[in-house]
């Protein structure tokens, strides 16, 4: 029972179990849009990076949410979204 509900949720069509995957292009643009926030902290550029890549974010997260190979990356996406939530309510 415990194996076919793992087989459920972490395996996708062809049965490969899918935890991570390599970073997709909007997680690419995540990590430079970053990094470049840290770099250039505390000027316009490092602003505008760090909002760039907070929207980068959400869009990979709700990519992830809405296509996600199997339900496993479909949490991923939701808990990532979820956490930006929050951290725009609570600042």
């Amino acid at each position: 029972m415990l194996t076919r509900a793992f087989d459920w949720f972490c395996r996708d069509r062809a049965g490969r179990v899918v935890i991570a995957q390599w970073p997709n292009g909007p997680l690419w643009l995540f990590g430079a849009a970053s990094l470049i926030a840290v770099l250039a902290s505390g000027s316009p550029v490092g602003f505008w990076a760090d909002i760039a890549s907070r929207i980068v974010l959400t869009w990979w997260a709700a990519d992830e949410l809405l296509r996600g190979i199997n339900p496993w990356r479909r949490c991923l996406g939701a808990a990532v979204l979820i956490a930006i939530a929050v951290r725009l309510v609570l600042g």
